[in-house]
């Protein structure tokens, strides 16, 4: 869930571009390691400058996922897209703090 405030359209979908970035990183890399993921969410919140030019000053990401899922395997699978692939991520870290976190629900449990 993508929390907008009055963000131009251009600039509203940088944070959902590495969302979305992350999001793909972390289900490959967890497909990889053999976890077993039956749902996975993204929600996502930003904060801007007031002043012009109005860039992000902090971008939240929480990962929710379902399944039968290792915690450090959560936890390297971010870590890597955030140091090694998701260059969104990497961009938008050069103005904002990307604060990052994860919950896991078994199977049968809401997200």
């Amino acid at each position: 869930m993508y929390q907008a405030k009055a963000y131009s359209a251009a600039s509203a979908t940088s944070p959902l571009a590495s969302g979305a970035c992350t999001a793909m990183d972390v289900i490959t890399i967890l497909r990889k390691k053999r976890q077993i993921v039956t749902g996975y969410e993204i929600e996502l919140s930003a904060e801007q400058r007031e002043e012009y030019p109005q860039t992000f000053t902090k971008v939240t990401i929480k990962h929710k996922l379902r399944g039968k899922i290792d915690p450090a395997a959560v936890e390297r699978a971010i870590e890597l897209s955030e140091t090694k692939y998701c260059s969104v991520g990497a961009m938008i870290a050069k103005s904002a703090k990307i604060e990052v976190t994860f919950d896991i629900v078994e199977d049968g449990s809401e997200l």
